[in-house]
């Protein structure tokens, strides 16, 4: 059979399922496609069996099949492991066009998007998945609000993940009281930071700070200073937003002794946030060469409880964040400053 005839045939098997579809007859055409793609998969026709899957389950997804069209969608994933495909921008691009067609309920989204990690974790050259399978994962969750979702994923993403993750943690910050505003910024800079994505970490912190800057600079008084070496936006009534911002000036540097300095003088507002221990620990062994004697495999810990608890003090809660809404001005008021920190 020539390559234009076994095109023509494959473009026919799948013009007669997505009639099924038309029809109403979802099931029938999930089961159909199925079968199909077995018998192609069976003789390693993988181009067929792709094509088939990808093209139903676009189908069934936009007829509001979301469990039908997922189920192809893992399939597909799975069609993809026996054929040891490597992400590419082909690759990529059929998996993302599905992700994007899922209804932000269906409960196999979640299922397909560990599937697509997983994958080009095991075929690409990325082993924590690839970035632009993170970054568009994550973008979703951030739009609907799925704070803890959507870190996991854009601290693994692309260069455009950072600005993403900085005004999600803010706009989830406006829900929270005025003074936290430093333990959200830290929930993009410090997991930047371990993962050594210094570049990720700057420019979430100073999207963070600007955007924060822009709402509430009579509030807050916000002041900038400049040397020869660097410009600092400096926030009198919030100390510990200071503190990161002088910790990723002190990176440029490495200096052991000027990080122990910072930590010295931020040692009384560092005991508030004890959840950032652990983080600290790690960046001070990464960048300034300062070794603490550890147990087990304290990043996975770090991570699994930086990633599990709230922005706020207070830490737990559901991980989905609630609509944006304006804060108010009883929750929004600011401590006294507290001098230039």
């Amino acid at each position: 059979m020539s390559g234009a005839k076994g095109g023509d045939k494959i473009d026919k098997i799948i013009a007669r399922l997505q009639q099924r579809i038309n029809e109403g007859q979802f099931y029938e055409a999930q089961q159909q496609t199925r079968v199909v793609a077995a018998r192609y998969t069976k003789a390693a026709n993988w181009t067929a069996a792709v094509d088939i899957l990808y093209n139903v389950a676009q189908s069934l997804l936009k007829a509001g099949q979301g469990g039908s069209g997922g189920d192809l969608c893992v399939l597909l994933i799975d069609t993809y492991k026996q054929a040891e495909l490597k992400p590419d921008p082909t690759t990529k691009s059929k998996l993302l066009t599905c992700l994007r067609l899922f209804d932000s309920e269906e409960p196999t989204r979640k299922k397909y998007i560990g599937e697509i990690i997983s994958w080009s974790s095991r075929f690409g050259d990325y082993p924590a998945g690839d970035p632009e399978l993170h970054h568009v994962a994550g973008s979703l969750y951030a739009e609907e609000h799925e704070a803890y979702d959507a870190e996991r994923h854009l601290i693994l993403g692309t260069k455009d993940s950072a600005e993403v993750l900085a005004r999600m943690e803010y706009e989830w910050f406006k829900e929270d009281d005025a003074h936290t505003a430093a333990l959200y910024a830290g929930r993009a800079v410090l997991p930047y930071l371990i993962t050594a994505n210094v570049r990720a970490a700057n420019t979430s912190y100073r999207i963070f700070t600007s955007v924060l800057s822009s709402d509430r600079q009579a509030q807050l008084g916000v002041q900038d200073v400049s040397s020869n070496s660097a410009d600092l936006r400096v926030f009198p009534s919030i100390p510990l937003l200071n503190f990161l911002g002088l910790l990723l000036l002190a990176i440029q540097r490495g200096s052991p002794d000027l990080y122990r300095q910072l930590a010295a003088k931020y040692a009384g507002h560092l005991k508030e946030v004890e959840m950032w221990n652990e983080a600290l620990e790690i960046i001070a062994e990464i960048y300034f060469g300062i070794a603490k004697p550890r147990q087990s495999n304290p990043l996975m810990d770090m991570m699994s409880g930086f990633f599990g608890g709230g922005g706020g003090a207070s830490g737990g809660g559901n991980s989905r964040k609630p609509a944006v809404k304006a804060p108010s001005s009883t929750s929004t008021s600011m401590p006294a400053a507290e001098g230039l920190d």
